[in-house]
């Protein structure tokens, strides 16, 4: 991004002159770090308006967080929302793109990757006490901000029509992917049991609970505040718990494609198991503790469908650095969902 839109877009934020660097390595947002001469450093992002179409929703909810974790007098805490001279929450530049700043908190880093267990359970008991502590929230006046954004029949729909419109060279590429994900209606079921049951309750949940989206502090590597909160909505208990799964019991990353080396860790397994349980546990029902096995599996399967059918709509979503990479992170997580699918927890 030119270093003149930067500038303008940091400008709105904060006061005198600013330093603006990249920030972390997320797929959908433009995220920096903004310092400045006469104001206290942001977080400045520029809005994936793909992915979010109407961005305005997500400083609503923002809002709405911000006044129920006040209200709650728990332990969780999320970075201010920066406003700018004109009293807003956000700013639109002269291409339409959506930019909006949040606190930069200091004397804190967020891990790439994990390097031990303990880090694991302080990330999961982080998410869960987010959840825990947004309870009060009005979830009738919370924004849908990605419609069926965890629906795995929907992922599972729009997947089947990417087979339909796909060009062939990408659909032979794809051909045990989409055998592997066609065979596992039993996850589909399942999906659709928790999505109707009452026993499986509603909650706000982060929807994208990855290591890289929790501060840790750097003195004490203790967690500190869960952040990027955009698809922070209503949701069923496996959504957060299965990501973490997904994204930090695993042997290597979703992008690597060193096959062999895909594994379950079951140390951090564990560790995420106990963390989120000891956020919250209590408000977890009997037959959400009985099922929680699956949360893993659910997101791991859901996650496949979505690398494959970006894929095969030649890819328009996800971020990639060469041709076939959202192929082969479809790949990376069948094979992790094989691994989840014999594991034994415990």
């Amino acid at each position: 991004m030119k270093e003149s839109k930067l500038q303008k877009a940091a400008a709105r934020f904060g006061k005198g002159i600013a330093t603006v660097t990249p920030l972390g390595d997320g797929l959908i947002h433009h995220s920096y770090h903004a310092k400045y001469t006469d104001s206290k450093p942001v977080v400045l992002q520029c809005i994936n308006r793909t992915a979010f179409l109407q961005p305005e929703n997500i400083i609503h909810n923002y809002q709405l967080l911000t006044i129920a974790i006040a209200d709650s007098k728990g332990a969780t805490k999320i970075p201010a929302l920066q406003q700018t001279a004109q009293n807003k929450f956000f700013w639109i530049d002269e291409d339409d793109d959506f930019w909006r700043a949040t606190e930069y908190i200091e004397n804190s880093f967020s891990p790439a990757v994990l390097s031990r267990p303990d880090q694991a359970y302080e990330a999961a008991k982080c998410f869960a006490d987010l959840t825990k502590d947004l309870t009060s929230v009005d979830m009738e006046k919370m924004e849908v901000i990605i419609p069926d954004f965890h629906n795995i029949e929907t992922r599972y729909l729009q997947f089947e029509d990417s087979i339909k419109k796909a060009h062939i060279s990408r659909l032979l590429k794809a051909t045990h992917v989409i055998s592997e994900m066609r065979d596992r209606s039993a996850l589909r079921a399942k999906y659709q049991e928790i999505a109707a049951s009452d026993l499986f309750l509603t909650r706000v949940m982060h929807h994208d609970c990855k290591i890289n989206n929790v501060l840790f502090e750097k003195d004490t590597n203790k967690a500190i505040c869960a952040v990027d909160l955009d698809t922070t909505m209503p949701g069923k208990f496996f959504s957060d718990l299965g990501d973490m799964v997904r994204t930090m019991a695993c042997t290597v990353d979703e992008n690597s494609v060193a096959w062999e080396d895909i594994d379950v860790k079951k140390d951090f397994y564990n560790a995420i198991l106990h963390g989120y349980l000891s956020g919250l546990g209590e408000q977890l029902t009997d037959v959400e503790k009985e099922n929680i096995q699956f949360a893993g599996q659910l997101v791991t399967y859901m996650q496949c469908l979505r690398y494959v059918t970006d894929f095969l709509n030649n890819d328009t979503y996800y971020r990639t650095k060469y041709p076939e990479q959202n192929l082969n992170r479809a790949l990376n997580q069948l094979i992790l969902l094989e691994k989840l699918e014999e594991f034994k927890a415990g």
